[in-house]
């Protein structure tokens, strides 16, 4: 490549530093805005995913690793319901068009608690790379088109499998009508983003309040990431004094869902809702009343 040739951008909007930004409030003086992400998700048994135990990966089928993600369907989330709801916080729900059909008393008892469901493809064995515009353009149409059919309403928000996207997926999204995106984890705050189709806004999620990369990655215990998530709110909330933030938990039921970290989580949400000024909200919620905030952006 010619070293004087310019870096390739992604055009998609521009640099503004959260130092140079208007002050941002939120609802009753809030100065956090928190959403708890559960990223709810099919696996298919013939291909490798997220893993526990390395050596039985190249399997088929990895019955092993396989189970060890099946357990978030079948026990997990229904323990991480029970933590959420009695603390008040509802999910906004990272949703694989699968579980539908896979696991349909999950949407039920979902839509029961009043949590909201955004599109994450159709299963998380399949990735957003690779495709070509119009393959991609009918897989996002029949992801949003499942989920509206059984939750009866069509999904505002999306996150990529495993954060996956295409150079044409923001322009697909907008063309949908998605109004918000997670898999851009640089602010925290939500912020607009260009796209042949008019605007979609990206909202902060997290790669590091994230139990992935916690407890498989970091090697974290249920302990720690708690502590963790405290004290991420702590800072977010002294910082929220001067301007509003996000704060996200993005989470997976097969690995916060087990007893040993689900108690640490509980311990978590104790500590954030104890606290005044805190908008316990979902994703919709948040970008509504953001681009209420800077209307002006769209004048």
């Amino acid at each position: 490549m010619n070293q004087d040739s310019p870096a390739p951008s992604h055009g998609r909007f521009p640099y503004v530093p959260i130092i140079d930004r208007p002050k941002l409030s939120w609802p009753n003086g809030a100065r956090v805005a928190l959403w708890v992400i559960p990223n709810i998700e099919h696996f298919l048994i013939d291909r490798p995913s997220t893993s526990l135990v390395a050596s039985t990966v190249s399997l088929t089928p990895d019955v092993l690793n396989y189970s060890w993600r099946d357990y978030g369907a079948r026990v997990g989330i229904w323990r991480m319901m029970e933590i959420m709801e009695r603390y008040g916080v509802r999910g906004t729900v990272a949703l694989n068009s699968d579980v539908c059909s896979e696991n349909p008393r999950i949407i039920e008892e979902g839509l029961k608690l009043a949590w909201e469901y955004m599109g994450h493809g159709k299963n998380n064995s399949s990735l957003f790379t690779g495709m070509e515009p119009e393959v991609e353009r009918q897989q996002l149409t029949e992801v949003l088109d499942t989920i509206a059919k059984a939750t009866g309403e069509r999904p505002r928000g999306w996150l990529g499998p495993a954060l996956t996207e295409t150079n044409n997926t923001l322009d697909l999204l907008a063309e949908a009508g998605v109004d918000y995106v997670c898999d851009w984890v640089n602010d925290e705050q939500p912020y607009r983003m260009e796209t042949r189709n008019g605007p979609i806004y990206s909202i902060p999620y997290s790669l590091e309040i994230n139990d992935i990369p916690a407890f498989l990655g970091g090697g974290y215990s249920g302990e720690s990431f708690s502590e963790m998530i405290k004290d991420q709110f702590d800072v977010l909330y002294e910082d929220g004094v001067n301007s509003g933030r996000v704060m996200s938990i993005c989470l997976h039921p097969f690995l916060i869902g087990h007893p040993h970290r689900a108690k640490h989580f509980a311990k978590a949400l104790e500590h954030i809702t104890s606290r005044s000024d805190v908008w316990l909200a979902t994703g919709s919620e948040i970008i509504d009343w953001y681009k209420n905030e800077n209307s002006h952006e769209d004048a």
